[in-house]
Parts: C-alpha cells; structure tokens; sequence
C-alpha cells in the first residue's frame, strides 16, 4: 500500500469522474491521501473531501502564488480550521519566483511564507513546502521561523543533491513524484540516489506531473507504482521496500492521520 503525500483532488480536472477515482484508488493500492490546498478557496473543497472519505485527510494553507487575497480576517479563518481532526498539515505554503518576478510581490510572498510556518508550530501540525526558483530564500525564511523545530517536507524536489542534504539536517523530508521518471530529471535522480530511503515521501501532485509512461496525462495517485519502481530501481532495492518505507515516513510526519 502506497502513502499518497501530496494531491490536489478537489481540482477542476477531477469534475467528471472524482468520486469514481478517489474509492477506487482507496481499495486499490493507496491507503490514504493528503488532498492539499493552495488557494484560500481550496481549503473548503479539500475539507469536504476529507469529511467524506475516511482515509483522505486535508493539509490547510495557501500557495505563494494566490495570497493576493490572503487577509488578517481569513488567516483568522484558516487557523480554526487546523484543529479539524482530519486537517494533517498546513500547506502548500512557500515561494515561487518562477511566475512572480517582481520584488515586492516575492516580499509579501515571503511575509506569509513565514507566518504560515508560524501557524503550523502554533498549532501543532507539520508544514508542506512549494518551492520554486526560489532556495537561498526559502531556506532563509526557514531559518528566520526556526523551521527546524516544525517537522515538514520540501515538495516536488527540485534543487541540488546538496540543498537536499541541509533540508534533511533541519528535519525535513523530501517530496519525490513523477519527474523522477522523466529523462532529463538528473538533478532528482541524483537526489534520490544520495539520500536515505527514510527521507524520502511519494508523492503525485496530482492532476499534474504525471511520470512515464502517463506523461502529458492527467495524474492520479494510481502512478505512484511508477515512481515507486524509479526509486527503487535507483536504490537497487526493491517496490515493496520503497512502498513499505515511505509508507512509515509519511505516517510519522502526518502524525494526525489514522
């Protein structure tokens, strides 16, 4: 049974078929799902979900790219909601400069990258973490928050073997989906290959970034067997391994989940 980190089922692209899919993954190979949030409008869609099916459970927070609307009033909103019993982390919160180039929008971007950190200690709960082009900074603002003493994962890893490392010295996991497939993906693939397998989550992002042989496809976490396998192959161990390990490391992160 594979542990599914880091989805976002409440997604549009799952409008037509979601509650097929999500039940059918369930009694298949998936024992649970963090459905996660990135715009403030998503945490209500994430939580239905987590309310309908026991073993979804919801990570709460806003993604660097939608906190235009983020307010006082509604951060206020977002704090009662993590202490729901089925709300396992806050997240995706972060930076991303691939999209926002300009200074003073990478500053408010920083400025609720942090206080979101802030809130996840306060209340208890591990953080998931989107960065984007963004590593000096978004380790920094880590630092600033002391991110050490919250537990927490670095999604969709895309940084240096070497950067992987200095997150892991912090406590961190590193979040491993589809990429890991693709061809040109050296970076994660050396990443993967010179951490340990206890470091590391499976993870789909799903609709998005779907491996080989599904590329260009819509994602869902029944393709988590394919990054299992590319892991395993690059560990020379084998699926089951992989599967049963980052099963355990997901479960100590998410310690909510039951």
């Amino acid at each position: 049974m594979i542990f599914e980190t880091h989805a976002h089922y409440d997604d549009d692209q799952f409008q037509d078929d979601r509650e097929v899919l999500i039940p059918s993954l369930l009694n298949d190979n998936i024992c649970n799902i963090i459905n996660v949030s990135s715009s403030f409008e998503s945490i209500s869609s994430g939580m239905e979900l987590a309310e309908k099916y026991d073993r979804v459970y919801v990570a709460v927070g806003v993604h660097p790219s939608d906190i235009a609307g983020l307010t006082d009033e509604n951060f206020s909103w977002i704090k009662k909601q993590c202490r729901n019993p089925k709300v396992a982390a806050v997240g995706e919160i972060g930076l991303d400069y691939y999209w926002d180039k300009e200074e003073e929008v990478q500053k408010r971007q920083r400025e609720w990258f942090f206080r979101q950190i802030k809130l996840a200690e306060e209340e208890n709960l591990p953080i998931i973490v989107h960065s984007r082009d963004a590593a000096e900074h978004t380790m920094e603002v880590m630092r600033e928050a002391h991110a050490e003493n919250i537990p927490g994962v670095i999604h969709c890893y895309s940084y240096s073997l070497e950067m992987a490392k200095e997150f892991i010295k912090m406590g961190y996991y590193i979040g491993v989906g589809g990429v890991v497939t693709f061809k040109n993906a050296r970076k994660l693939k050396e990443t993967v290959v010179g951490i340990p397998l206890e470091r590391i989550l499976l993870e789909t992002d799903a609709p998005y970034l779907a491996p080989e042989p599904n590329r260009g496809k819509r994602n869902h976490s029944g393709n988590l067997t394919y990054v299992a396998e590319m892991v395993a192959e690059l560990k020379g161990i084998t699926s089951q391994e992989v599967e049963d390990v980052t099963r355990e490391n997901a479960r100590r992160l998410f310690s909510k989940v039951i």
